[in-house]
């Protein structure tokens, strides 16, 4: 019945979309109308994220049964974005109705798809893991197609969607994915695993691999720190105060900036029930800087000492697990059976570690990027970058620049908000961001 009264509502009261590339000089302004419900802020950011633009600045609001976003977004070259294409298809996706609505079942703008068969995997990280899956799965005649893998905090979260090497097709033999099940549960065990892993398999089906992840780690509850990394100096600096004259919990977040931080925080807010209120996004050189006014779903600002400090914990948890710690190594390559098992049989007999790993194929070509460190945890040391790179190739394996300058974090007093003023002027248009809705 809620869902129903949802549609109803929603069709009744449908969003509005503009993108001006008039009013700011160096980005696009894009501002999103629409009633409100718990995840829409999520379902916005994501479908700017899954296309790779740079949020800039934002500034949200949600008042009664609306709320309204404004996004300042760049390409990767910090262009405005001028392809007709990706403003139309913006502003089409949107205002469908699949966006706005897949909040209330659970999914994050996926469609279902029997192309592959999904595996999740968690458990206890350490060095040559990925490289074991892989074989694994390669002497089991499974192709992969596509993998995002995170480590954060001596646990591993992995999302490998797969395909029968024969067929080209989803793996639904219940008999086969047992094996494959029973097999990967052996790998993942290891050697003196606290905690249990857990794995599953999806046949068929299809997800937001970075949206699941979030999930998985956050269930796996890898914001519980351990002694060795309390003193990582490169932590965000999360501040949690109140807003008694307005009973809302304000969240203020100082990181080092990188894409897709703003989908990642979000999706803590949003995995723990938060509702974001109010909030607004504005990042520099090197820095960001995120506010956010927040109660929780049940209408209740944070009101204890120990919800405050886990609200810090899986909010510091959910930047750090993107974190590209370690040498970037990009591979461009084409193609074939069992070259993820290769590439990481390599990786782990020249004594690196994988920290973090995207997997994509399309058009037969392998595109792929790994965060590497030394099994120390150590920089990779460039004699055997050189090493690696001979024996894959020159041309197919890249290094890439990764530069790392720590932010120095100031302490956050309450009224220096940036946000603050909101409440006295109630109006979007007082950030000087858009032009007057007349001109549309």
């Amino acid at each position: 019945m809620d869902d129903e009264f949802a549609k109803l509502n929603r069709r009744m009261n449908p969003p509005r979309v503009v993108i001006d590339n008039d009013s700011c000089e160096q980005a696009t302004v894009i501002e999103v109308v629409s009633a409100s419900r718990h995840g829409t802020l999520l379902e916005v950011v994501q479908v700017l994220t899954d296309l790779n633009l740079i949020i800039t600045k934002a500034y949200f609001s949600s008042d009664g049964e609306w709320f309204m976003d404004v996004f300042h977004v760049t390409d990767h070259d910090g262009n405005k974005i001028r392809d007709e294409g990706v403003l139309n298809f913006i502003q089409n996706t949107l205002v469908t109705e699949d966006c706005f609505l897949s909040s209330l079942t659970g999914s994050v703008g996926v469609m279902p798809s029997k192309e592959h068969t999904s595996i999740e995997l968690t458990g206890n990280d350490r060095p040559g893991l990925l490289s074991e899956v892989s074989a694994v799965l390669t002497d089991l005649r499974c192709n992969v197609v596509n993998a995002e893998i995170w480590t954060h905090n001596a646990r591993t979260a992995a999302v490998i969607q797969v395909t029968d090497q024969s067929t080209g097709l989803a793996i639904e033999d219940p008999k086969r994915l047992s094996i494959i099940k029973k097999l990967l549960c052996n790998v993942l065990k290891g050697n003196n695993n606290l905690r249990t892993p857990k794995m599953t398999i999806s046949s068929p089906g299809a997800t937001h691999m970075e949206r699941r992840l979030h999930q998985m780690m956050f269930a796996d509850r890898d914001f519980e720190r351990l002694e060795s990394v309390n003193n990582k100096s490169s932590r965000p600096h999360v501040t949690i105060l109140d807003c008694s004259d307005r009973d809302y919990t304000v969240v203020i977040l100082r990181s080092k900036d990188r894409p897709k931080l703003l989908f990642d925080t979000v999706c803590a807010l949003t995995d723990m029930q938060y509702v974001v209120f109010h909030g607004a996004v504005i990042t520099g050189r090197m820095e960001a800087y995120q506010e956010y006014y927040i109660r929780h779903i049940d209408g209740l600002p944070i009101s204890s000492e120990a919800e405050r400090q886990r609200v810090a914990d899986c909010l510091e948890a959910a930047i750090e697990r993107r974190a590209s710690e370690g040498l970037e190594l990009e591979l461009c390559t084409d193609d074939r059976f069992g070259l993820l098992s290769d590439i990481t049989r390599i990786f782990r007999e020249n004594g690196l570690c994988i920290t973090r790993a995207e997997i994509t194929t399309k058009d037969g070509k392998a595109r792929d990027t790994f965060f590497v460190t030394e099994v120390s945890g150590n920089a990779v040391d460039s004699n055997t970058v050189d090493l690696i790179r001979r024996q894959i190739g020159h041309t197919a394996l890249q290094m890439k620049g990764n530069l790392n300058f720590p932010p120095k974090f100031p302490q956050e007093t309450a009224g220096s908000f940036l946000f603050g003023n909101f409440f006295k002027r109630r109006s979007f248009q007082n950030f000087g961001l858009i032009r007057s809705y007349s001109k549309y």
